[in-house]
Parts: structure tokens; C-alpha cells; sequence
């Protein structure tokens, strides 16, 4: 059992004060609490130890200590540094052994929480900070009990006042006996009929302020200690009781210690005699107002005439007017009081400053005659003889000034060791509460994800509820558009409102973009709603098991350089932390900056008009409208674009503008933001990553590309191109916008940038895997569609419905194995030259026309 006896700092007022406390350890509830003595049966308090901390200081005096809890501190002493270290270190290991039982889940928990957690509650703490200290029966330990308890100057002073019922129950079983008392329902002097409970069992028990923290302190723990406590009390009572001697008398030899102590002993209980009359003549008083009460109350209930009872009520009346008047003077009075005492203080303190005037006057003067004592002797005394004699104090004096420091060497030595080993503690139980608190955060992750995948479900199945609304009952019509409308009017947002959100969907990601798309059509914005739920729960999903490793792997990279490792890496996702050092780096591998030339540009394009500027006034407004910074006119990023693309009007004249360029370069602005950089990049695209001719007027090779795309989907899903032959489907009009803008407008923004980071480290064979990949990805949502219409009506929406960025990417570098880039050059070389011969053959055909129309005439 950790018990025993410890100083406990109080304050009245100014007046600070140790109370003797006997303190014991409940392991049920990490709770330590603390009596008046050790025979009491209801503790004064407690504290708290599962969330406290401890400290000890040097300064503060030996055997002092504090413990920390979140409301309030608590000052104890130890009678020795022995006890006290003993005590700091037996707490240490409680609070440990209680924190790591709680920190385990029960059986039935997820295997998902349950995981983290294996091998680590069993944990042996290997760092010995602090060694084991020796037990020290004589100030701890149940044999501690059986000791007479620490005597105080006043007999008052370890009395609590604040409630008495617990005092006077506690006294009179230490007096008459446990079972006598307690056993006996028909004694008279039963505490059980009239005691008050407490106003509020948690607040503390004593009438006293801890360390300038007056704060609540704990709670009252079980009316009755544990049965070895209570043998441990009777073991104290018939020691210091009339049955026998002491059990020290019995082992002294000399009659004149066997005097001493009995004497000892007189005085012990004379002194307890008289606080225990003390505290019967409060009660008594007590016991007298209530009875004067009851009187009156008697006298009130029986009288005969409501004159009488008038009459009392006036008396009662005026004893109160009476005792306030009382009250007002002797509030008075304590003022008046107050004045005096505190111009006694200043007159005081002016005393101990003239005092210590005086003192210093003093012994500023003995100083004086010192130096000139010792000058005196100097002169008097041989020099030699001087130099060698050092007296014996001198030497006493420097000898027990290094046993001080020695002293002090060794205490904060120990200190240091105890406070190390408490930030090692500490350390381990916070380590221990995040490792459980990422394990729930993952579970309820995991949770959200579900119930997202259900709700996204339950919204696909009402679509498709919607498209069958026209060949249903009238009924049952009315009730799929009442489903349908509760559906649409739940907002995402709510859901932070309701709970514990762990990854709410904002309207706009990082970089401006609309995260739901605002469908303007009433039919598609149920799709709305269900994209919303499958980006939050894929973001659920992915959080910790695969963006966290990933954002680690960046995180390690140091210093950008090609390679394998590199190129998988930017496969997988650049994070947005890392996006514009390696977007800048990619470019600058490819292009040499010109110094100067991107502001010379500027000025070429300031003092001489662009024939491209009117068609680039009338795309801008047109610049990604579902980004936030260019769907208003006056964003800011819309005049860094016309610089942008004017000066690669003049940087490129071969091309100058052409429709779409305008998206590249946002996009570029949007994660470079500098408008240089996004310039550089737009070059790096049109003049290294796409074919010569991409962007010319004719746009010859945007057209090869459609129909190498097409011997690829013939090749790769040939399911789906002969079902949209059957159904006489031209794929490009589709995805000629892709290749053009490279899937800007038509990914939702995670993916896209995502694409583009492939895209700018490895050119357009990143284009055409992921528009296979993309075709892959909703392969059998197309084949269960059986018209031209509603297949082109669900080729313009479609890859919106990509949410699974993951996924997607696993299709286009994995599933879509091989794709050497040299079957892509010999596929556009071979497209190139059929496209030229036809377009030569269509000129030849234009030329002979416009001949035969001359020669015909008007």
C-alpha cells in the first residue's frame, strides 16, 4: 500500500501553513486521497493523478514537491529527500500502470485500431533516469499508521472547518471505537438521521487555498477504507488507548525512558483533549442555534391566532433588523481595523528600513575597521611571516563551503535525474494517447468513407429512378421527386454542423477550382451531389494509407535529378507543397531562360499591335470558369494572362494564337504563379512536348493524333470501338478537345493536375494513355448504353464522373501495358502522310473546280 503521512501547504489569507495529512493511493480511480490522520474514515480531498504531473525544486526547501493537475497545484513536504524521491517515483509508476490499462480498447474493437497498438502496451521502460530508492518504512507504509501522527504548533490548525460532519465523524470513531459506534442504529448520537450532505461533494473539503491556486480539488472517494486500513486503526487505538503499554514502553530498559515516554504520551493526549473540547464547544453552539430555531418554529406552528403568529413573525423581524445592524457594525469595525493594521504594516516597514539602514551603516563601519585592522596588522606583522600564515578558520570556512556546494551538486544531480525521467514518462503516455488517437482517426476515416459510398449509392439509384420518373404511377413519380428534392436540398456542409468532420469538401481546392461542378441543368444536379460524395470519400480513403506516404516519399527528395525512382514518383501525384519547385525545375531542364527576353517581349507588345490581340480580348473571359480566379474580370490573374499570351504571340509568330493556348497558359499561372515562369512553360508545351504543327491554322497534327488515338482504341478496347461503330460514333469529336488543352476543362482539377505532372516529365504519350484509360475506366457504363444519342449525351459529361484518381492511374501506366513511344512516332509518321496525301488531293480537287467555274464564265 503507497500511504502515509505529508505536509500539505495551505493559505489563509496571507497567512501560509503546513497541515499534517495522512495520504493514500486508490489504484481504482488514480486517485490519491488525503485525512486528517490515519484513522479517519472520510478523506478531506483528493487529486487527480491520471493527468497530473510532478516537479520537485531545489529551491523550493527538501522533501518539497509539487503535483501539477490541469486546475490546480498541490504543495506537499516529505520529512526527508529519501521519502520524498521514494514518493515521486512511486507515483511516477502508478500513474503509468493506470494511463497504459486505459489506453487498451476493449476485445470486440476493430482490428483497423486494435493494430497500432500491438507489442507497445507492454512496453518495459529501458532508460533507468532514476534508480529504485530503498522503501522507508519509518514515513511510509501501513506500519506508518500505527505511528503517532506529526504534532502542529496550534491544536486547531489541522482541523477542517469547512465541514464539519466529516470532523466530528471522524473524531468520535477514533474516540468510542469503529464497530460500537457505527453498528449501534439506535444510539443517540447517530450521524446518519441529521447530517447535511455536502452542497457539492467535489469541491474541496478544507478551508484553505493551495499555492495560490483556489481552485476545485477533486473529487470524495468510498465513505470507508479498505479492511486492512481499518485493523491498521485499531492497532493505533489500543496502542495509544488504556489496555496495555506502547509497544515502544514495552521495549525500553531504562525506567527513566519508560517516564519519558509516558510523558510524551500525557502531553499527546492532553493536547488532543483539548481540541476536542474545543471542536464539542463549537458544536455545541451549533446544536444550540438550531434548537433556539426549532423553538421558535414550534412556537409559530402552534400558535392559536394569527396575531400570535403576526407577533412572532414582527420578533423574528427584528432580531434580524437587529443581528444586521450588529453585522454593519462589526463590518465597521473590521474596517477600521483593517486601516489601523495596515498603517501599522507601513509603520512597520518604514521601522525595518530604518532598521536595515542602520544595519548596513553598521556594517559598512565594521568593514572599515577591518580593513583597517588588517592594515594595521600588516604593517605591524613581518611581510613574510604573512604570506605563509593562513588561519584555521579561514581554512574551516572554505572546507565546509565546498561541503555546501557538494551538497548542492548532489541535489541537483538527483533532480535533474527525477525530471528526466518524468519528461521520458510523460513523453511515453503522450506518444501512447497519439498513436490511439490516429488509430480512432483512421476508423472513423474509414467509417465516413462508407457511409459516403452509401449515401452516393442511395443518390445513383434516385437518378435512375429519375430517368424511369415518365413510365412510373403517378405515385410513385411523386415520390421519387420528393426523394429527389430532400436529396438536393442536403448540403454537404451540414454534416460538420451535425459532428466529427474529418475532411469537409470546401467549394474551391487549393488552386481556385471548383471542387462540385454547378450544373445549370435541373436534372444534373443530383450528379452534382453524387460527385461530391465520391470526392469525399475517396479523400477519406486515401488520407492516411496512400497521400501521407506519398507527401513522406516527397518529403525525402532532396535534390531533383532524372530517374526511375523520380519518374514514379511523379506518376503517383506531385503534392501541392512540392508542385512548383519541380513544374519549375521541369521546365527549366528544357528551356534556357533568356535573360531580359520575356520584358522585352512585353515592350515589343506595348508599342506594336498583335494581330492575334483581339481573338486573345475575346478568350480570356472564356479562361477556366469554374476557377475563382478568372470567372470575375477584375481577378488579378487576368492581365498577368494577356501578358502571358501576347508576348508568346511574339516570342512564337509562326503560331502566334491559337484557341486553347489560352487554358494551358492558366493553368501554368495558376501553380507556377509567376507569369514568367507560366510563359516559359506554355513554350515548353507548344515548342518540345507537342509535335510541330499542333497549333498551326491548319492544325494537321491535332488531326494525326485523333486517328492514331483511334488505332489504339481498336487495339486496346476493341469492345468499345466496334460498339461505337455499330452505333456510327466519331470518338474525336470528343477527344480532339482533350488533346488539344490537354484534358483541361475536363478532369476534375485533382486529376488533371495530376495528368499534367506526368505530362510535362514525359510528353504527349501521357495524353494518349490517359484518354484510353479514361475510355477503360467507364468501358461497361458505355456498353449498356444502345442509342447515338444518349451516348453522346454521356461522352459530354462523362469524365467528370472520375473521381478515383488512383485508379485511373493504375489503368493508364499499368493496365495499358506496353506503349513504347516508338509505335507512336511510326503511327503518326504513317497518319501524316496519308492525311498530306488527301489534303493534297482535296487541293487538286478545289483547283480543278475553281478552273472549270473560270472557264464556264459569268
Amino acid at each position: 500500500k503507497l500511504c502515509g503521512y505529508l505536509n500539505k501547504l495551505g493559505i489563509k489569507g496571507p497567512i501560509k501553513t503546513w497541515k499534517s495529512r495522512w495520504f493514500f493511493y486508490d489504484g481504482n480511480k488514480c486517485h490519491l486521497l488525503y485525512y486528517r490522520t490515519a484513522q479517519d474514515i472520510n478523506p478531506l480531498g483528493s487529486i487527480d493523478l491520471s493527468s497530473a504531473s510532478f516537479d520537485c525544486k531545489l529551491e523550493n526547501g527538501e522533501g518539497v514537491f509539487e503535483i501539477r493537475t490541469p486546475s490546480r497545484v498541490f504543495t506537499l513536504k516529505a520529512i526527508s529527500k529519501q521519502a520524498m524521491m521514494y514518493w515521486l517515483q512511486q507515483l511516477q509508476m502508478r500513474r503509468w500502470e493506470f494511463c497504459n490499462a486505459q489506453s487498451r480498447f476493449p476485445v470486440g474493437s476493430s482490428q483497423l485500431v486494435n493494430e497500432p497498438l500491438a507489442g507497445r502496451t507492454n512496453v518495459v521502460d529501458s532508460e533507468d533516469f532514476l534508480p529504485p530508492v530503498k522503501t522507508p518504512t519509518e514515513a511510509v507504509g501501513l506500519k506508518a499508521a500505527s505511528l503517532p501522527a506529526p504534532q502542529t504548533s496550534t491544536a486547531l490548525q489541522n482541523i477542517s472547518l469547512k465541514h464539519p460532519w466529516t470532523e466530528l465523524q471522524n473524531t468520535v470513531y477514533n474516540i468510542c471505537g469503529s464497530k460500537q459506534l457505527w453498528g449501534n442504529s439506535g444510539n443517540v448520537f447517530s450521524f446518519s438521521e441529521f447530517q447535511e450532505p455536502p452542497e457539492n461533494p467535489d469541491e474541496e473539503q478544507e478551508a484553505e487555498v493551495e499555492a495560490g491556486c483556489a481552485v476545485k480539488e477533486g473529487t470524495m472517494e468510498d465513505r470507508r477504507m479498505e479492511p486492512g486500513m481499518n485493523w491498521v486503526r485499531k492497532a493505533r487505538w489500543m496502542n495509544s488507548g488504556f489496555p496495555g503499554l506502547p509497544e515502544e514502553l514495552s521495549r525500553e530498559r531504562n525506567p527513566m525512558d519508560k517516564m519519558s515516554v509516558l510523558q510524551q504520551q500525557i502531553l499527546t493526549l492532553t493536547e488532543e483533549v483539548k481540541s476536542q473540547k474545543e471542536l464539542v464547544k463549537l458544536l455545541h453552539k451549533a446544536l444550540e442555534a438550531a434548537q433556539q430555531e426549532k423553538r421558535v418554529s414550534s412556537m409559530y406552528l402552534t400558535a392559536a391566532e394569527d396575531k400570535d403568529r403576526l407577533e412572532l413573525v414582527r420578533h423574528k423581524v427584528r432580531q434580524i433588523a437587529d443581528l444586521t445592524s450588529r453585522l454593519e457594525t462589526l463590518e465597521q469595525e473590521k474596517k477600521e481595523l483593517e486601516q489601523i493594521l495596515t498603517l501599522r504594516d507601513s509603520h512597520i516597514q518604514e521601522l525595518k528600513e530604518h532598521v536595515q539602514l542602520l544595519m548596513e551603516k553598521n556594517h559598512a563601519k565594521q568593514e572599515v575597521i577591518m580593513v583597517l585592522t588588517e592594515q594595521m596588522a600588516r604593517e605591524l606583522s613581518d611581510p613574510l611571516q604573512e604570506a605563509n600564515t593562513i588561519t584555521a578558520e579561514t581554512l574551516y570556512k572554505q572546507q565546509e563551503e565546498i561541503d555546501h556546494l557538494k551538497d548542492d551538486i548532489d541535489a541537483y544531480k538527483t533532480q535533474n535525474q527525477f525530471l528526466n525521467s518524468e519528461i521520458h514518462q510523460v513523453t511515453r503516455l503522450w506518444t501512447s494517447v497519439a498513436e490511439n488517437e490516429k488509430a480512432l482517426l483512421m476508423k472513423c476515416a474509414c467509417l465516413q468513407a462508407r457511409n459516403c459510398q452509401m449515401e452516393s449509392k442511395y443518390l445513383t439509384v434516385l437518378r435512375k429512378l429519375q430517368e424511369a420518373v415518365p413510365g412510373l404511377p403517378s405515385s410513385h413519380a411523386e415520390l421519387v421527386r420528393n426523394l429527389i428534392q430532400e436529396a438536393l436540398q442536403w448540403d454537404v456542409k451540414e454534416e460538420a454542423e451535425e459532428g466529427f468532420n474529418l475532411n469537409p469538401v470546401s467549394e474551391y481546392d487549393e488552386y481556385g477550382f471548383m471542387t462540385v461542378p454547378d450544373y445549370e441543368v435541373e436534372d444534373w444536379k443530383l450528379l452534382a451531389k453524387i460527385q461530391a460524395l465520391e470526392i469525399k470519400s475517396n479523400n477519406l480513403r486515401s488520407q492516411e494509407l496512400v497521400e501521407k506516404p506519398l507527401r513522406d516519399r516527397w518529403n525525402s527528395v532532396g535534390e531533383l535529378s532524372p530517374s526511375a525512382e523520380l519518374k514514379n514518383l511523379i506518376r503517383s501525384g506531385i503534392p501541392v507543397e512540392h508542385r512548383q519547385r519541380v513544374w519549375r525545375w521541369i521546365v527549366s531542364r528544357h528551356c534556357s531562360h533568356l535573360p531580359d527576353h520575356y520584358q522585352r517581349l512585353l515592350r515589343q507588345s506595348k508599342s506594336t499591335e498583335q494581330p492575334a490581340c483581339r481573338q486573345i480580348e475575346l478568350d480570356l473571359p472564356r479562361t477556366l470558369t469554374n476557377n475563382k480566379y478568372f470567372s470575375s474580370p477584375t481577378s488579378q490573374l487576368i492581365p498577368k494572362l494577356r501578358r502571358v499570351l501576347l508576348a508568346f504571340s511574339w516570342h512564337n509568330p509562326a503560331i502566334g494564337y491559337c484557341q486553347g493556348l489560352n487554358r494551358l497558359a492558366a493553368v501554368a499561372l495558376l501553380v507556377l504563379e509567376d507569369e514568367e515562369s507560366a510563359f516559359w512553360c506554355l513554350v515548353h508545351i507548344v515548342e518540345n512536348l507537342m509535335p510541330a504543327d499542333y497549333y498551326s491554322d491548319t492544325l494537321i497534327t491535332s488531326q494525326v493524333d485523333q486517328r492514331v488515338f483511334k488505332d489504339f482504341l481498336s487495339e486496346k478496347l476493341p469492345r468499345l470501338m466496334a460498339h461505337f461503330e455499330q452505333y456510327r460514333i466519331d470518338v474525336s469529336l470528343i477527344t480532339f478537345n482533350w488533346f488539344l488543352v490537354a484534358f483541361v476543362d475536363s478532369l476534375v482539377s485533382d486529376i488533371l493536375l495530376r495528368v499534367w505532372d506526368a505530362f510535362l516529365y514525359e510528353g504527349t504519350k501521357v495524353i494518349f494513355r490517359y484518354a484510353l484509360a479514361i475510355f477503360k475506366y467507364n468501358e461497361e457504363e458505355i456498353l449498356r448504353i444502345h442509342d447515338s444519342v444518349e451516348i453522346y449525351q454521356y461522352l459530354r459529361f462523362f469524365t467528370r464522373m472520375i473521381m478515383d484518381g488512383r485508379k485511373l492511374m493504375n489503368i493508364a501506366f499499368n493496365d495499358l501495358n506496353p506503349f513504347p513511344m516508338k509505335l507512336l512516332r511510326n503511327r503518326r509518321s504513317m497518319h501524316r502522310e496519308e492525311l498530306e496525301a488527301e489534303l493534297c488531293e482535296l487541293e487538286q480537287i478545289k483547283a480543278a473546280y475553281v478552273k472549270e467555274r473560270a472557264e464556264q464564265g459569268p
